[in-house]
């Protein structure tokens, strides 16, 4: 069975910020078996290699030399339980806000913080998405992966995983040997909310949700996430483009010393995480356009392709953000986007 390669293929369709940007091969991958038989070519044979889910969160800055696999293996089924939970196992291709609706829908609340996050579900573990207090790690039972020097699946748990604040193994020990092929989720049979985000508590308040629903904070979130984000459908973008900063108690101190309206959180530690998005708006970026590119002006976090824009001039933007953010505050701000 010859593997489905597409050669000089485009990404503009593939990378939410809309970018031109083009792939020497690009393989579309459905099953399992597809993806062995892709990485077995011999076309391929020593390229530079790129695992794509829908591209929500990867930044082209130029063209890619190599082969770019495009993971869209579907399916959702019961995988079982535990004393604590609901197994879910869901192809790493679905979409994520997709599966989200549809296990709340069938009555199996746990991922409504998680719901209007763009991307695929095998590309939620890489990245440990989170919002509004709870990560995908306090929600996964393990992964199975493709592992390609070894040429054979292996079942990985959450501990294997390495997850760490936007992190795991797969961006450190398992990049680029590992691929995603499906993922288990596990849902509390004792479903209780997670809430302490004031953003968050000011929606349920204001839609007079006293003792809110999984459905309830589902629909808050969704509401808060539109408000703040543009649609990448109509304006070019992949969400926060940066990391939020993890400083130390005598960092922060000092800073809100200088800085009395500085927005942070505590950590486990005696750490802190600042709002990148509030450090970005204090230095005056909030809104600034270079080019076709821009920080958006309702969320300073997320940058823009304003039309035609390419993958370089988003970077310089960036990069300029990381400096004024820098040379105000003392911090470096860390993309939370993949730049390729």
């Amino acid at each position: 069975m010859d593997a489905e390669l597409q050669p000089n293929a485009s990404l503009k369709g593939f990378n939410a910020f809309g970018v031109d940007a083009t792939a020497a091969y690009l393989a579309p991958v459905r099953r399992q078996c597809e993806l062995e038989h892709v990485l077995a070519d011999p076309r391929v044979a020593g390229l530079a290699r790129l695992v794509l889910g829908a591209g929500t969160n990867v930044l082209f800055v130029s063209d890619f030399s190599g082969l770019v696999v495009r993971i869209q293996i579907g399916g959702l089924q019961a995988a079982g339980e535990t004393d604590e939970s609901w197994l879910f196992e869901v192809g790493a291709g679905m979409d994520w806000h997709q599966t989200v609706q549809w296990l709340l829908g069938a009555g199996f609340g746990g991922l409504e913080n998680l719901a209007l996050i763009p991307g695929t579900v095998g590309a939620a573990p890489i990245q440990n998405i989170g919002a509004y207090g709870l990560e995908l790690a306090e929600r996964l039972h393990g992964v199975q992966a493709w592992d390609c020097p070894q040429r054979s699946l292996v079942q990985m748990s959450t501990e294997e995983c390495g997850f760490g604040y936007r992190d795991s193994a797969f961006k450190q020990r398992f990049k680029g040997s590992r691929i995603i092929v499906s993922v288990t989720l596990a849902l509390p049979k004792r479903w209780q909310p997670v809430l302490g985000y004031a953003e968050l508590d000011r929606e349920l308040k204001a839609r007079s949700s006293g003792s809110p629903s999984a459905k309830d904070i589902f629909e808050a979130v969704c509401t808060i996430r539109r408000r703040k984000l543009p649609d990448p459908a109509q304006l070019g973008n992949a969400g926060s483009f940066f990391k939020n900063p993890i400083v130390s108690r005598e960092q922060r101190t000092d800073l809100l010393n200088r800085f009395p309206s500085l927005v942070s959180y505590a950590l486990a530690g005696g750490r802190f995480k600042l709002a990148a998005g509030w450090l970005i708006e204090a230095c005056g970026m909030k809104g600034v356009r270079r080019g076709r590119a821009a920080v958006y002006d309702r969320q300073a976090l997320v940058l823009v392709n304003q039309g035609g824009a390419s993958g370089r001039e988003i970077l310089d933007l960036a990069r300029e953000v990381q400096q004024r953010v820098a040379e105000k505050f003392g911090v470096m701000l860390e993309p939370e986007a993949v730049i390729v």
